[in-house]
Formats: structure tokens, sequence, C-alpha cells
């Protein structure tokens, strides 16, 4: 028999994912491959559930604070998700959104490459609900731009965060 606690938490906002464990090693394919990273540079499987009722869109950004760059670096950004679109596919590219330009220069995904000794570094995954159709912005847009666009039309957001050391 399933507790009102559990009613609620059916109904909350929430990214998931086959690929990654919340607060666990990304996996290799996940990793950058390039300035000295050998991973598969696949983008991770990602699914999300239960929007606010008054989602229009969605946005995803994949972020590591940890980086040594004002504003850490930016993996993932893509915007314009529609509505109807709650999954998508390792190694997938969104179809009828935009991906936006990442701190390595380049549209879509760019998997985890932090310096080598670093530390352990976050890599969060984060859906955004948005409150409009479509954000205005141009897929050359500075990642902190766009980031701040999102904020600005969030109405929920959920994340999974995935670790990465370089040794």
């Amino acid at each position: 028999m399933s507790s009102a606690l559990d009613k609620v938490e059916e109904n909350i906002f929430k990214i998931s994912s086959n690929d990654l464990i919340n607060n666990e090693l990304l996996p290799e394919k996940q990793v950058y491959k390039g300035y000295g990273c050998n991973g598969g540079n696949l983008s991770p499987e990602l699914h999300w559930s239960n929007p606010p009722i008054n989602t229009k869109s969605f946005a995803l950004i994949c972020h590591d604070p940890d980086a040594p760059k004002e504003n850490g670096w930016y993996h993932w950004l893509v915007v314009n998700i529609p509505l109807s679109t709650t999954s998508i596919k390792q190694g997938e590219k969104f179809q009828n959104a935009l991906e936006t330009v990442t701190d390595f220069g380049s549209t879509g995904y760019n998997g985890a490459c932090p310096p080598k000794g670093h530390g352990i570094h976050h890599y969060n995954f984060t859906i955004y609900a948005l409150d409009v159709d479509k954000i205005d912005v141009k897929n050359n847009a500075k990642p902190k731009d766009v980031e701040a666009q999102v904020l600005a039309h969030t109405i929920a957001k959920s994340t999974i965060t995935a670790l990465y050391e370089r040794k």
C-alpha cells in the first residue's frame, strides 16, 4: 500500500538516467575524447517526468561548477525542447530543439575532461521546466547568457549529478 508521501514523490518533476547514477562516477563512454581524455564522448540517456502543469518547454544544461574558470564549465546547453519530448537516448541529438555553444566552442554534448590532478568534479545534468515555448537565443550565445535566459523562465528543475576525476 502506498503512503501519501509516495504519492507526493510520484508527482515531483524528476530527471533520471539509465547511464548515470546520482553522485556516482561518470562512465567512460560519457567522458570527452580529446585534450588528453580518451572517453567515448557520448551524451547519456536521460528522461524526465512530472513537469508542472504550466510547463511550455524544457531546457537542459550540463555544467561543471568545479572547473577552474569563472562560472565553471558548460558541457551541454539545449533550449526550446518541446513539451512532448521527455527523453533522449544515449548519443542522440535533440530534434526540434536548439543546442547552443558550450565552453568547448562547439554545439552538442562535450563530456568530462577536467584538468589532470584537479580532484573530483561534479557534472550537473539539469532539466528545466520553462514557462515559455521558446527562448530567443542564438546558437553561438555565451553559455552564461543562455543559462541566464533559462533561469529567467524556470518554473521547476531537477538535477542528476555525475562525478569524474582525471588522475
